[in-house]
């Protein structure tokens, strides 16, 4: 029987904000774009035409829902069969300053998110001695707790070729951005913050910041942003965090983005570089050159650490002059500092397709592999920490396993049931989980709902 882990307290707090939700949605229910009307944006529909008559005067609302379950069929670390779910809530309003005070080209955005639940990666997939890379549930993650994640005012000039936002914001909203319509954490959002995550916070964490973009061609525009270091951001009683207490830096990322369009089908390139100026820890010598874990000595300090990444996504088909459907091709490719990060390099490619059957033309198919290339000098560490304590057994609790290279595979077929619902039901399939050979391979069955009330 499947074991479905999660708090009694979240499913209590998830289900009373659900019911009050639907209670506003139903006490002004409208007769334009009901609610539950498939055709509308939101399931709670238009409230009686207020939600579409705030919206053109400024003031937008969303509460979106993101869900998902993970199963392990076969493998892991664990073969002990049973699922896992982790969901996220995302309340959040956006005003455009131009229709409410006047303010040209000006926008203001707040959104507070809340996530619950456990991953079936922790527990079942990975050895919890070490850990692993990448996620079967990538909402999972950051604390489940509820965090102020977006605050920033956004402002343009010289018609608009010059952007300027600053408040509070992750690095992957502007930098190194990526879709998340797969469910492992290898194929979703910015996969900079996920492999030097003690520095770059993604999603749902939110740090001080400036992104500074401008626009060369209407094609083409670079950007460049300081974002706060504070690792006492990510702590889960820190969520509404706003002091700069416990800063120990800034991260400076630099982007070239270009987003032609190719016979008329839309593309996305990008360049970008990354630079830490807090000191950071090496991976495996002292002071002294020698490997720490047989010293005993402190590893050695850097003053800094860096890493870049590139990234493309094009459209290459069509369907007639329907540009909403057909093939579209991506692929990323992340690189790591080898004396401070644990992964040094990490490269994935894959495929979507929108609109496969013209009876099901807003569904989509997706497919894609990555490779998470763990650091040599990483392993050796683990090799070395083993020989201190003369552990050489890999069923041994004290046994550290050393870790080297993840693959992981995701095919989804995603249910377009409404315009505010989208069911996203998946396999994915890992080897050598969290880069332990040891590990049996896994084969994980997940489901992904997104949906916006």
């Amino acid at each position: 029987m499947p074991d479905f882990s999660f708090s009694r307290d979240s499913a209590i707090s998830t289900l009373r904000l659900l019911g009050s939700c639907t209670a506003l949605g139903f006490a002004t229910y409208a007769h334009a774009a009901p609610a539950f009307d498939s055709d509308s944006p939101w399931m709670l529909g238009d409230w009686n035409g207020t939600r579409t008559e705030l919206a053109e005067k400024g003031y937008d609302f969303k509460l979106d829902y993101t869900g998902e379950m993970g199963s392990n069929l076969h493998g892991g670390y664990d073969h002990d069969r049973t699922a896992r779910y982790s969901d996220q809530f995302g309340l959040g309003t956006h005003l455009d300053l131009q229709k409410i005070l006047g303010w040209n080209d000006a926008e203001f955005q707040l959104t507070i998110t809340k996530r619950s639940g456990n991953n079936i990666s922790n527990d079942r997939i990975n050895d919890p001695r070490v850990g692993g890379f990448t996620s079967a549930q990538e909402v999972w993650g950051r604390g489940q707790t509820t965090r102020l994640t977006q605050m920033w005012y956004q402002q343009k000039f010289f018609d608009q070729k010059l952007d300027i936002k600053v408040g509070r914001f992750g690095e992957g909203e502007d930098f190194n951005s990526f879709p998340c319509d797969f469910q492992n954490l290898a194929f979703c959002g910015s996969q900079v913050g996920n492999w030097v995550g003690g520095i770059w916070y993604n999603w749902p964490v939110s740090q001080w910041a400036l992104r500074v973009k401008y626009h060369l061609t209407p094609e083409l525009y670079a950007q460049v942003g300081a974002y706060e270091q504070n690792p006492s951001n990510l702590d889960r009683g820190n969520g509404f965090k706003l002091s700069g207490s416990g800063t120990q830096g800034a991260v400076l990322p630099v982007e070239l983005v270009w987003t032609p369009k190719l016979n008329d089908l839309p593309g996305e390139y990008r360049a970008g570089y990354y630079y830490s100026s807090a000191k950071a820890s090496d991976v495996y010598k002292d002071q002294n050159g020698q490997p720490a874990a047989l010293s005993g000595e402190a590893y050695r300090s850097a003053s800094s650490k860096h890493g870049v990444w590139f990234g493309a996504q094009q459209q290459i088909t069509s369907i007639a002059s329907d540009h909403s459907r057909g093939l579209s091709v991506f692929a990323n490719a992340t690189m790591h500092d080898k004396k401070t990060n644990a992964i040094d390099n990490y490269v994935q490619a894959g495929v979507v397709y929108k609109g496969p059957f013209d009876a099901r033309a807003k569904d989509d198919i997706g497919f894609a592999l990555a490779r998470v290339h763990v650091n040599p000098a990483f392993r050796k560490n683990a090799e070395a920490s083993n020989q201190a304590h003369a552990v050489y057994d890999y069923d041994d609790p004290s046994f550290l396993p050393p870790q080297d290279t993840e693959y992981s595979a995701e095919l989804y077929y995603g249910v377009h049931v409404a315009n505010w619902l989208t069911v996203r039901p998946n396999l994915q399939y890992i080897r050598h989980p969290g880069g332990v050979n040891e590990v049996d391979d896994a084969l994980i069955a997940g489901i992904k709902i997104q949906s916006s009330f």
